[in-house]
C-alpha cells in the first residue's frame, strides 16, 4: 500500500553533494560499541518505496556509519501508527540499541484524530525505551488542506514528544527536499535516490552522530 499524505511544501534551496556516499567531517571514526544495532522504523519514507534497496535510508545510512553498527530497515509501506503498534513487539526482536522512529503521516493523510496518533506514538516510544533501546524521533509535516490547526497540532506532536521523553529529534524527516522535483519521484511524495542521500547528509547522520559520541564519552 503506497503511502499518500499532502506534504507541506518546504522548499530549501540545496547545493550539496548527494551521492550516497557522504562526505561529512561530522562521521565518526571510532567504533562506539561492538555489533552496535541501529532499528529504522516507520512506514514508507523509512522502507524506501520507489527505489532500490541500496538507496533507502537505512541503507545509506549504514554505509556511513562504522562497520560495527548495522542498520536494520523496519519500515512498512502504508503504516499508521496503529499498526506499527501492533506489530512492535515483533520488530523488537531485533533487540536495537538505538531505534529510528518516523511514524505518522498516514495517520494525517486519514485525518485520524491528533489525540489518537499522539497517545499511539507515545505507547510506542515507551515501549521501546522498555526494550532498552535509545531512540531517535523524526517529525513529520503536511500540507495545510487539513486546516491550520490540525495542521499546526500535528507538527507539534512530535516536538511535544521529544521533551516528554528527552528524546533526540529530527524536525522534519523531508526538510530540505519537500516539494523540490529534483529529489523526489513522481509523485512528489517519495524521495528519489538523490533525495534520500540529501535527507541521511542534512537531516539524519548529523543527529545519530551526535548521539553516538554522547554513547561514547558516557561509556568512557
Amino acid at each position: 500500500m503506497r503511502l499518500i499524505i499532502c506534504l507541506m511544501l518546504f522548499l530549501t534551496g540545496c547545493s550539496q553533494n548527494n551521492s550516497s556516499e557522504i562526505s561529512d567531517n561530522t562521521v565518526i571514526d571510532d567504533k562506539p560499541i561492538k555489533n552496535f544495532t541501529i532499528l529504522a522504523l516507520g512506514d514508507s519514507l523509512t522502507e524506501g518505496l520507489g527505489v532500490e534497496e541500496k538507496s533507502n535510508y537505512p541503507s545509506i545510512l549504514e554505509r556511513n556509519l562504522p562497520d560495527n553498527i548495522e542498520v536494520v530497515n523496519a519500515g512498512l509501506s502504508g503504516e499508521t501508527s496503529n499498526g506499527l503498534k501492533s506489530r512492535l513487539n515483533w520488530v523488537l526482536q531485533q533487540k536495537p540499541d538505538l531505534t529510528i522512529l518516523n511514524i505518522g503521516a498516514n495517520d494525517a493523510m486519514r485525518g485520524l484524530p491528533l489525540e489518537l496518533t499522539k497517545s499511539n506514538i507515545d505507547e510506542i516510544i515507551t515501549k521501546i525505551k522498555q526494550a532498552d533501546s535509545d531512540v531517535i524521533l523524526a517529525g513529520m509535516q503536511i500540507y495545510d488542506n487539513l486546516g491550520k490547526e490540525y495542521v499546526d497540532g500535528f507538527s507539534g506532536i512530535y516536538p511535544e514528544l521529544a521533551q516528554k521523553h528527552n528524546l533526540p529529534l529530527i524536525p522534519f524527516f523531508l526538510e530540505h527536499i519537500a516539494g523540490n522535483s529534483k529529489y523526489n519521484q513522481n509523485d512528489m511524495i517519495h524521495p528519489n535516490a538523490d533525495g534520500y542521500a540529501l535527507i541521511v547528509e542534512k537531516n539524519i547522520l548529523p543527529i545519530v552522530n551526535q548521539y553516538l559520541k554522547t554513547k561514547i564519552h558516557n561509556n568512557q
